[in-house]
């Protein structure tokens, strides 16, 4: 009897991801989905930073990360499929640390020293390279780089780097024809998110907006017309999205307000996903993302097969088990935002105790959790934005309490360097402050919040008054962005 042969022990390993040719982020995600294609699983990412050439210093800026990833190979093997990745992307080395499209080096191979000719584990340049640090000390920060000097944590090592002439920032892709969101450049343009909401029910504008196929059963005559009075509509309010300075259209087709009912599937797929199309069909030649506000994983692909280019879950994949996989394996990037229950129990979740780190602790707390989440799912983390949930599961001054500390939850250790949405217009927490009942007459108070967030360091605001808000984001954008 032949004995059981034992399964291939499984190693931790830590890869450095570079790019400075063509579609720099775009090389990287091919190298990483093809890493998992061979079974060097990838657990985690850092972020992707844009830094300046080092060495070779007459060539383009990078696009630098890292990766934790999990392999049955040794340490040669692993080196040799790293490579061959390369190579079946098109890499060729011209010159010695020149321009490639794709770098793929070994930094970290469990907790081991290794000396070959062709491989040094701890890899040599680490602790001289802020673009590997940045990133590996996001992955593991308190882990020790060397084996041999196991006092020195890899936040040492780039404490100990002298301050960089040009800052470092984080970059956040949202599609292929659009320049990413740089979260940590001062001098970034905050996008204005338009909300379309093709729901009858939503709390400020429910109803403006019908669905743009035949409803079932109604005549054919009769319900094309209707469809084409829909549509025609719907194109003039995106136009005049458009022209008043809206980067991002949301799409949306379930009410969230809360004591909403739930539609069925079909129905949200119906207001959705022609939404979408129409929006690709005739604005293909403006610059223009797309967003699609759910909380479904099959409204979300449906969505992105139609041209989405964003998924928007007020859930932050809680609600749909099935949504954070997806989101992975679509590529696409997601909004996870901070909320707790859901639109029908979450306006009695609301309480933030202090021995539980208060209100800004707790969302914190909560959004590191789904941040994990996704990135279990296979989520890359320079493919999440947050939201901190304005209205949901907060109450009244929780709400102002957040804008004035926004600051606070973008600098929250392991949060640091994304990207935040912040959706506050015409919210009940405005008309409490404001004394305006009406959430359409909302305008000048929102305005007021749209300020604070940009002034707290929102990448998006997320409005319904696109060309009174669109000023107010430009008009703040000259003062604190510079």
């Amino acid at each position: 009897m032949s004995a059981v042969q034992e399964a291939p022990r499984k190693r931790t390993a830590y890869i450095a991801l570079g790019s400075n040719m063509g579609d720099r982020i775009g090389w990287i995600e091919k190298a990483c989905n093809e890493m998992d294609a061979r079974g060097i699983r990838v657990k985690r990412t850092s972020s992707l930073w844009e830094t300046e050439p080092m060495y070779v210093l007459d060539q383009d800026r990078f696009v630098n990360g890292a990766c934790e990833v999990e392999t049955t190979l040794e340490p040669l093997e692993l080196l040799d499929a790293l490579q061959d990745i390369e190579k079946s992307l098109g890499r060729k080395k011209l010159i010695d640390k020149g321009p490639r499209n794709i770098d793929l080096d070994i930094l970290l191979y469990d907790n081991i020293q290794f000396d070959h000719e062709r491989l040094k584990i701890p890899h040599v340049g680490i602790a001289e390279r802020e673009f590997v640090l940045r990133p590996l000390a996001e992955l593991i920060p308190d882990k020790p780089i060397d084996p041999s000097r196991p006092w020195r944590l890899t936040v040492d090592y780039l404490d100990a780097l002298p301050p960089s002439k040009t800052p470092l920032t984080t970059m956040t892709p949202l599609s292929s024809h659009h320049p990413p969101i740089q979260a940590l450049n001062p001098s970034r343009k905050t996008h204005v998110m338009a909300i379309l909401n093709m729901t009858p029910d939503s709390f400020s504008d429910g109803g403006q907006h019908k669905p743009i196929i035949p409803a079932q059963g109604a005549a054919d005559d009769a319900g094309t017309t209707a469809a084409d009075t829909a549509a025609a509509r719907l194109k003039e309010t995106i136009a005049g999205f458009l022209d008043a300075g809206a980067t991002m259209i949301d799409i949306g087709g379930q009410s969230t307000a809360p004591g909403t009912a739930e539609v069925p599937l079909e129905e949200e797929l119906a207001r959705v996903v022609p939404a979408v199309r129409l929006v690709r069909e005739e604005f293909g030649s403006r610059p223009v993302l797309v967003s699609v506000d759910t909380y479904r994983a099959a409204v979300a692909e449906a969505a992105v097969a139609a041209g989405a280019d964003i998924v928007n879950d007020v859930s932050g994949g809680s609600m749909d088990p099935a949504m954070l996989p997806t989101v992975a394996r679509l590529g696409a990037t997601v909004c996870l935002m901070h909320m707790r229950g859901t639109p029908a129990t979450m306006n009695g979740l609301a309480e933030y105790p202090a021995e539980q780190g208060g209100l800004i602790g707790g969302i914190a707390r909560e959004l590191l959790a789904r941040v994990r989440a996704a990135e279990e799912a296979g989520v890359r983390r320079w493919r999440i934005v947050l939201d901190p949930g304005l209205g949901f599961a907060k109450v009244g001054p929780q709400n102002v309490d957040v804008l004035r500390r926004l600051d606070e939850l973008r600098s929250w250790p392991g949060l640091q360097g994304l990207p935040w949405l912040v959706g506050s217009s015409r919210k009940s927490f405005i008309g409490r402050v404001t004394g305006v009942p009406t959430p359409k007459e909302r305008i000048w108070g929102t305005a007021a919040t749209v300020a604070a967030a940009v002034q707290g360091g929102a990448d998006v605001v997320r409005v319904h008054d696109v060309r009174e808000m669109a000023q107010v984001v430009a008009m703040a954008d000259a003062i604190w962005r510079y």
